[in-house]
């Protein structure tokens, strides 16, 4: 995934207005090394923890709008803050990082810096908040609208049944049935089967436009 170094002074342009200065303290603090990452892909943020050699290390999808990027750079900066407390020893995704993730969240939200819609979304995630910045089905279709206009990507449910899409590794898949929660979905090249999030970001295939 390309990524860019960008100047801690630009980091005003990628998120809110009025977060700048405390998502600054916590780069500050810890001595994170972020990156922005040029191409919009599936996964929205990274996060690897210091070592003997190098400082927390960053990344966030800069083609995120600024609500998404925030919300994600906010998940990394729980796994951070969840490493300095308990180092290895506990699941990623686990109740301690849930809490802190949570706490974040509680945070921000005392800016009012969200509109109505998110903010509604981001109290539901206080209660639990899910492995994903943005797994939360009802928070991603909520940050997709205030995405620019114009961004070639859509959602997998958006996508009608049999027609093709393509994924952010080039592959191509042709939409089937709903079974339970995801979508069954078959690669075109390989004729294999693959359960895929109905909020999965994907671009659509025009007719033809697919492997013979």
């Amino acid at each position: 995934m390309p990524k860019k170094e960008v100047p801690i002074s630009q980091l005003q342009q990628f998120v809110p207005d009025g977060t700048y200065e405390a998502v600054l303290d916590y780069l500050r603090q810890f001595k994170v090394h972020l990156t922005v990452a040029k191409e919009r892909k599936s996964i929205l943020g990274d996060y690897r923890h210091r070592t003997n050699q190098e400082n927390h290390r960053i990344s966030v999808n800069g083609n995120l709008n600024q609500y998404a990027f925030l919300i994600t750079l906010l998940h990394e900066l729980a796994h951070l803050l969840t490493f300095e407390r308990f180092g290895n020893r506990v699941m990623s995704h686990g109740t301690e990082w849930k809490s802190i993730y949570g706490q974040l969240l509680d945070q921000f939200l005392q800016h009012k810096i969200f509109p109505p819609d998110i903010e509604k979304e981001i109290m539901v995630s206080l209660h639990n908040p899910a492995a994903s910045s943005c797994a939360e089905d009802g928070l991603i279709r909520i940050l997709r609208r205030y995405d620019p206009p114009g961004s070639p990507f859509i959602l997998v449910e958006e996508v009608k049944e049999n027609s093709l899409f393509r994924t952010d590794d080039g592959r191509i898949f042709q939409k089937g049935k709903k079974l339970r929660k995801r979508f069954q979905c078959k690669e075109v090249k390989s004729a294999r089967m693959y359960l895929f999030s109905p909020v999965y970001e994907v671009e659509r295939v025009e007719a033809g436009g697919g492997s013979p």
